[in-house]
């Protein structure tokens, strides 16, 4: 007995041996400091972290110092602002920011007015920051930006998100269990008590998000039918189930399926999501991009296999472009040979719903209809628009790059210079501009500009009286002269031999050549 005693002793002492061993081993440690220093970017690439020196990045112009980041200048942590993409960043030290393109302040919890946060609306969808982040959002969405600011919190701004969620709005009606396909938000406001014009409300009531009305669980009076219905604001034709409500996009065969009628699906998920599906009798997933929407078929197609809508052409099948088909969407300019006669302007065809539309540019050719062709799968769409004629500053304009700079003006070069006083005029408007012709003044002084003369020099041949020979300037004698003269004429604006724009001619010739004997040298 006495012996066990003692082994157990010895292996206490043993213990608190090998204690004390390890208590003197962490006090030696303590006693060796390492020294660290301030890494304004470390060898490993982070920025402001206290490591030892050899860990300090002393490439380039980044700072070290032997004390704690927390006391130095430049790591002092503050908040940097992207305001290209809207975003924070706290407690961000100023060389990162400022590298970054960030705008930095001395706030580390980015308390200013920038990083004001609030609830940006994105469709069906939410998202709590800042207003040139919702900016950005909504621009890459293509939606209108609504940000509101007195939304103060991301749960709140997240619930105002779920009241645009679609399902089955199911309460009682005189104690028949009812339903409507609505909105959370529309059906939060659905009270017990209350009055729907269709009867008092009795029972509870509840809303089943995505669930259409006549899915069986919901125990509803609503159930399937074979008719059909056009929603305001969407493409698509849609089943109506008995209540009036709309179901999923009407797909023939999907009529007596009860699991087409449970919940709602997406258009890429109902028939044909690739197709206009014009005219089909069978499906209404039209596409009003691609050249179809929801519309009563009678006067227009075939009666579709179930209800009377279908998804229309809105394709232009013939139009005024030499009786071309256009695109639903397509517009192009006019190809009228007197587009630039007097009292024409410049027009912008468009085909919009089945129907042509007529967009004339500004009067007096201010404008001009400039047309594009965009290529896609083999397929070409035209684009027209009207811009300003730039023509203003042509005449000033002395050299052919300066002239023909189109990022600039709209002129033209013409080879042969023409004096007109102390002025040389080379450079031409490309698209005359109209002139108000029948105030004095304005159309005589432009047109003016373009009178022109040639001096041609003849020498008598021998002693046969009345024999010459063209010496000097003979060019101006040939058709081609004067056929460029009336050119830049007309160039000008209304001058010259210009008809109107029905294709009738004016009571006076706009232009006169003539001839005449200026004086005789004698040897």
């Amino acid at each position: 007995m006495k012996e066990k005693i003692i082994n157990n002793m010895g292996k206490i002492l043993a213990i608190i041996s090998l204690t004390a061993l390890l208590v003197l081993s962490l006090v030696s440690a303590v006693d060796t400091p390492i020294t660290k220093n301030c890494c304004e970017k470390t060898t490993y690439g982070a920025f402001c972290q206290n490591a030892p020196a050899e860990q300090c990045d002393k490439t380039g112009s980044w700072k070290s110092t032997p004390t704690s980041c927390e006391s130095t200048s430049f790591c002092k942590l503050g908040c940097c602002y992207d305001s290209d993409e809207g975003v924070c960043m706290e407690n961000t030290a100023q060389r990162v920011c400022q590298d970054a393109k960030g705008s930095w302040s001395d706030s580390k919890t980015c308390d200013i007015a920038q990083c004001k946060l609030g609830c940006c609306v994105l469709g069906k969808q939410a998202a709590f920051v800042t207003l040139t982040r919702c900016k950005k959002l909504s621009g890459f969405y293509g939606l209108l930006t609504d940000f509101r600011q007195s939304i103060g919190s991301e749960l709140e701004c997240v619930s105002l998100a779920s009241l645009s969620d679609e399902g089955a709005c199911v309460y009682g009606v005189d104690y028949i269990q009812t339903c409507k396909f609505t909105t959370r938000q529309e059906c939060n406001s659905v009270k017990q008590g209350g009055n729907t014009g269709n009867g008092s409300v009795t029972g509870n009531v509840t809303f089943h998000k995505d669930f259409l009305c006549s899915a069986e669980e919901l125990g509803t009076n609503c159930g399937p039918t074979k008719d059909t219905m056009c929603i305001d604001g969407k493409d698509e034709v849609y089943y109506r189930d008995s209540c009036g409500n709309p179901a999923n996009i009407y797909d023939a065969g999907k009529a007596e399926d009860n699991s087409y009628w449970r919940k709602k699906i997406g258009k890429g998920e109902a028939c044909n999501p690739a197709n206009a599906n014009t005219n089909s009798k069978t499906c209404g997933n039209c596409n009003y991009f691609e050249g179809s929407i929801c519309k009563d078929y009678k006067k227009i197609s075939e009666k579709p296999v179930y209800g009377n809508n279908i998804c229309v052409d809105l394709n232009c099948k013939t139009t005024s472009d030499s009786g071309k088909p256009h695109k639903h969407g397509e517009s192009w300019c006019s190809t009228d040979k007197n587009v630039d006669s007097v009292g024409s302007r410049y027009i912008r065809h468009i085909c919009m719903n089945a129907e042509e539309i007529i967009e004339p540019c500004a009067d007096f050719r201010q404008e001009i209809c400039i047309q594009d062709f965009i290529e896609s799968k083999g397929v070409r769409f035209s684009q027209a628009g009207c811009r300003v004629n730039r023509w203003q500053d042509c005449y000033s304009q002395k050299e052919r790059i300066d002239c023909e700079n189109t990022d600039k003006r709209d002129c033209v070069w013409k080879e042969e210079r023409k004096e007109v006083g102390n002025k040389t005029l080379a450079c031409f408007p490309k698209f005359s501009p109209g002139l108000k012709f029948w105030e004095e003044g304005e159309s005589q002084g432009i047109c003016s500009a373009a009178s022109t003369q040639c001096v041609v020099e003849f020498e008598k041949q021998g002693f046969i009286r009345g024999e010459e020979k063209c010496v000097k300037n003979c060019d101006c004698l040939t058709d081609e002269w004067k056929s460029l003269q009336l050119e830049k004429c007309e160039l000008i604006g209304d001058c010259g031999a210009k008809i109107n724009f029905i294709g009738i001619g004016g009571y006076k010739a706009g232009y006169k050549f003539s001839t005449k004997k200026v004086k005789e040298k004698n040897d």
